[in-house]
């Protein structure tokens, strides 16, 4: 399974590393993921959703 929000959509993003002596190195920024247990349409599902989405209540936690 890819590195994605299954809410939003967040993923993973390039970018480059630049030292003092403008030299560039890739490196990789990851979204914050976690595992989440909720009940959509009666079932218990995992979803695996960024920190931003379940502060922001679009799915809430199954206790």
């Amino acid at each position: 399974m890819a590195r994605k929000c299954e809410i939003c959509g967040k993923g993973t993003v390039a970018g480059h590393n630049v030292s003092k002596s403008m030299n560039h190195t890739k490196r990789v920024w990851k979204p914050n993921l976690v595992e989440v247990k909720t009940e959509v349409g009666g079932r218990t599902l995992t979803v695996k959703m960024c920190t931003r989405c379940l502060k922001s209540g679009y799915v809430t936690k199954k206790v």
